[in-house]
Order: structure tokens, then sequence, then C-alpha cells
């Protein structure tokens, strides 16, 4: 009896210290995978779903999959190296790929940038509440976060707007889809060989596993310095975090689908989305869509110039990090409040084409993502850099196939444009 009590209480001990082990690693990997559903996500989730109605919903399982272990390449490489990912291809690419590839990087998370505002300027509106006031406001909020507060503050004030975008899963269970139709338009997937389509669907992929994830992931996990003995809770904290939030994806997909998409209404924004649900879906699955709107615009409108602000300077050697004073890192918290003003600024500017900056800045990240996965992958690869944390078989086949088809994708979408009538 004394001997099974305290092999019980060894067990006890041992399931809450894991559970206090994997609470201390938690943030990284949940606040990345959620950012990524921002302002243009939503856009471009909203308008593939009122064009093409659930015939995108199979792209969700394996655009989760590739999400997982592309993220979790970001992470491992964090923890092995204490090294951000910038850092890494500028120690083995050299100084000019390292430039070209940031320069890209810049301008695609400036137009993403531009997005959040306007997703802010959008969620707002519909509140009754004019940019002008919104997006200033907003900007200011972001800039004091990050500059004034520490890491660990900032990662609880992101984690608890991570849990805002169950708003989301409620808004979709309150426009009840056809469930049956949605779960085999899940598993059996359809194309159609058009221009639009091909452009949407990389879109889709560039936002579900954008360029700009991978860097923040491994600069988080880098600042947080979580030791190589506690790595699989870091790894458990970014698969938690891919699966939840493309369950989201799934929902705002499946909300779109069944009633806008059901109802031949054409939208161009998440904005039109969240106004159209009102007669459709009841008014609270509207503010509630709008919610999540504002929610995700603000938490990516820090994360995303943060993000860039953290691969400039390691590209260059600068220091970097939220853990880092004005006076430490001048160049990181300088780059940083510029594209905030940068973005707040463009989306201010009356008749400034917001919804084409964001469309293409998700298909941006589209083109630029075979570059990024072919460094990652390559990095990952070398046991000079990584000794036995190298990638398996599974990591390395899943990995390739999503660059192959990326730019498979990319090729095809040229193809096309330069010949329509390969269109049919």
């Amino acid at each position: 009896m004394s001997r099974t009590f305290t092999a019980v209480r060894a067990r006890t001990r041992g399931t809450w210290r894991n559970m206090l082990l994997f609470l201390a690693v938690l943030g990284p990997g949940i606040i990345t995978a959620f950012v990524d559903n921002d302002a243009g996500g939503i856009t471009t989730y909203s308008v593939a779903a009122a064009t093409y109605g659930n015939r995108l919903l199979w792209t969700v399982v394996p655009m989760t999959i590739a999400l997982v272990v592309v993220q979790e390449m970001s992470a491992r490489m964090g923890v092995v190296t204490g090294k951000g990912l910038a850092d890494l291809i500028r120690e083995n690419f050299g100084a000019r790929i390292t430039a070209l590839l940031m320069g890209s990087l810049l301008l695609a998370n400036i137009a993403n940038t531009v997005s959040e505002f306007a997703g802010v300027a959008a969620g707002a509106e519909i509140l009754g509440i004019p940019r002008w006031v919104s997006v200033p406001i907003g900007a200011i909020l972001v800039w004091v976060l990050i500059v004034k507060a520490s890491y660990r503050a900032v990662e609880r004030i992101f984690l608890v707007l991570s849990g805002f975008y169950i708003a989301y899963i409620i808004s979709g269970v309150m426009a009840k889809p056809d469930w049956g139709v949605v779960l085999k338009a899940a598993v059996v997937p359809t194309f159609t060989f058009s221009k639009s389509y091909i452009l949407m669907f990389i879109g889709l992929v560039g936002t579900t596993i954008a360029p700009w994830m991978q860097f923040y992931l491994q600069s988080s996990v880098v600042e947080k310095r979580i030791p190589v003995a506690e790595y699989r809770y870091s790894r458990l904290d970014v698969v938690v975090g891919c699966i939840v939030t493309d369950v989201v994806t799934f929902f705002i997909l499946a909300t779109v689908a069944a009633t806008l998409f059901t109802h031949g209404v054409h939208i161009e924004t998440a904005r039109d989305a969240a106004q159209a649900l009102a007669p459709l879906a009841g008014k609270y699955a509207a503010l509630l869509f709008s919610f999540g709107l504002m929610n995700a615009s603000l938490f990516a409108a820090s994360v995303l110039p943060l993000t860039t602000a953290y691969y400039v300077c390691e590209a260059v050697g600068w220091e970097a990090g939220v853990n880092h004073s004005f006076r430490e890192a001048p160049v990181f918290y300088g780059l940083y409040t510029a594209i905030i003003i940068i973005g707040a600024a463009i989306v201010l500017i009356p008749g400034a084409p917001l919804i084409f900056l964001m469309i293409v800045s998700q298909v941006i990240n589209g083109i630029l993502l075979p570059f990024i996965l072919v460094f990652q992958l390559v990095l990952i690869n070398n046991r000079r850099i990584m000794g036995g944390y190298v990638n398996s078989r599974f990591g390395n086949a899943v990995g390739w196939v999503t660059t192959a088809a990326m730019v498979a994708m990319s090729l095809v979408l040229v193809a096309v444009s330069v010949f329509p009538k390969l269109a049919g």
C-alpha cells in the first residue's frame, strides 16, 4: 500500500512538473501561429470562401501538417543554436544573399503591416469608430507595448490576445453550415486550373505558412533562452499553436462559404464579410467576426514590425530584442517605430489601394516561402550546426514537398498569366 501511494505521488509530481515546464516554455509557438491569422489572412480566407465556397477547404489539413513541420524546424534551430534564422543565413550563405533576402522580406512586411492597420480601421468602422481615430490610437498602443514592456509582459499580453480568436469559432457555429458538406469538402480535393484560383491558392498557403513566421518564432525562442533539455515542451507549444490556429482558419472558411457564397454575396474585404454576415447569420455573428478582425489586426500590427526589426538587426549583427532598452538597441526600436508609422500613415491616405496591398502581400508571402524553406532545410540538415538534432526523413519529405509545391504553383501562375489560353 505504501509503495503504491509513493509511486502515485511520484507520478503526480512528475505530471505537475511537466505541466509547469510546459507553461514556462509556452508562448512563441502559439503566438506565432495565431498572428498568422491576421487581417490579410482573414481577408484572404473570406474572399476565397466567398468566391469558391468550400472548394478550398481541403487545403487546411495539408497546410496544417506543413505548418507544424516548418515551425518545428524553426523552434528546434533556435533552441539548439541559440541564434536567429537571419543570423544563421548570414553566417552560412554570405552577406549579399542575406541582404537580397532581407530586402524582399522588408518590403513584404511593410505591405503586411499596412494590411494590419487596414484591418484595425475596418473593424473599428463597423463599430462606428472612424479610422482617423482608431488607427493612430492602435499605432500608439502597439508601439508603447513593445518599447516600454519586458519580453515576459509582452508575451503574456500576446497569449491573452490569442484567446480571443475563439470569436471566429463561435461565429462559425452561429452560421449553421451543413457540417456533412463541410467535412466532405475538407477531405476531398478539388482544383480549378484558372489564374484566379491558383492566385488564391498561393495566397492561402502564403498567409498560412508566412515567411516572417520562421524568423519571429526562432528569434522568440532564442530570446526566451529555452534549454535543449526542455525542447520537447517547446515542440508541444508549436504543435498546439499550429493546430488551433488552423481550426480557426477552417471555421472562417466554413462560415463565409455557408453564408456569403451560398447567397451569392460578392466581397472584397474582411469588413465586407462581417457586414454581410449580419442578415445571413445574425448581428452577433457579424459583431464577433468584426471583433475578431480588430483583435487579429492589433495583435499582428505588434508582431509583424517586431519580426522585421528582429531579422534585419540579426542579419547585420546589431543588438535586437524586447529585453534590451532603446539605448542598447536603437536600430531595433527605430526600425520597429518606422514600420508602424509607415503602415499607419498609408492607411490614412484617402484612396490608398488597401485591398490590393492586403491580397498582394499574401501572394508575395507565398512566392517568397520556397526560398526561406530552402535555407531552413539546408541549415537544419547541417550536422556542424545542429549536431544530432538534424531533420528526420519525414520532416525533410514534408519540407521539400511543400517547397516543390509552392515553386510549381508559382510557375503555373506565371504560365497562366503569360498564356491565358492554358486556363481553358
